[in-house]
């Protein structure tokens, strides 16, 4: 059977001693799937409609780097909120352990017996966490507020997104900037591949099947593209 980590006691002890680190997959996903999409969509559209190709590298590049930059910003300022809003919850656990103790550790009690501790061997837990100040502070934004147990981190979320959307929004855009012949079935081409490439992966954290994944995302791609394509053909002279 496959392991997907060790379980010796070393192992263990490292993994769960290791500091948790917050995860940019749901970032890179977004950024990669909506950079692929709005650039193609761009293209699509204006070839819909008969244009040069110097108007599809305008537009296109001009997205690429304004939306890209748009959506990191967007990602920023939401994932610093969550930052902020975990700051407030702190400051009031804090303020509320100073203040009421009793109240949280009844409240500390009750989080622990919902785990299946009771007896003496729930108080003994509820005395050791209360021990240890920051831990008990951490347990109640996780298990009070529902709060994930690593904190965001803004900067690295928008970092993610914008290179995630640079990179897969310039994809569509290749063909036209290298002169390739048949640039617009290239593009189509190279992007449906990017997108069947961005499912394929993030099947790794999923339980569908690579193959099923990549469909899925390449099947989302198509549509935005047939849309953009349809309503650059309506204005075609």
């Amino acid at each position: 059977m496959h392991r997907e980590h060790g379980h010796s006691k070393a192992e263990i002890a490292a993994r769960i001693a290791a500091p948790g680190k917050a995860s940019h997959l749901r970032d890179v996903i977004y950024g990669g799937i909506d950079g692929a999409v709005t650039t193609f969509a761009i293209v699509a559209g204006v070839q819909g409609a008969g244009l040069p190709t110097g108007v599809i590298l305008a537009l296109g590049i001009a997205n690429v780097l304004a939306d890209g930059f748009s959506m990191a910003a967007g990602n920023y300022s939401g994932t610093k909120a969550e930052l902020d809003d975990r700051q407030r919850l702190r400051q009031i656990e804090e303020r509320h352990i100073d203040h009421f103790p009793e109240g949280e550790t009844e409240e500390l009690r009750q989080i622990l017996a919902q785990k299946g501790l009771s007896g003496d061997v729930l108080e003994e837990a509820v005395r050791a966490i209360a021990s240890d100040r920051a831990k008990w502070i951490e347990m109640m934004l996780t298990d009070e507020y529902g709060l994930a147990p690593v904190e965001p981190r803004p900067m690295a979320a928008a970092v993610a997104t914008f290179v995630a959307f640079l990179i897969a929004g310039m994809i569509p855009l290749m063909p036209f900037l290298i002169g390739l012949p048949n640039a617009f079935l290239n593009a189509t081409i190279a992007t449906g591949v990017v997108f069947f490439l961005i499912g394929a992966v993030k099947s790794k954290w999923s339980l569908a099947p690579w193959w099923r994944s990549g469909l899925e995302t390449l099947a989302i791609g198509a549509v935005a593209a047939a849309i953009a394509f349809y309503v650059g053909s309506l204005f075609h002279e």
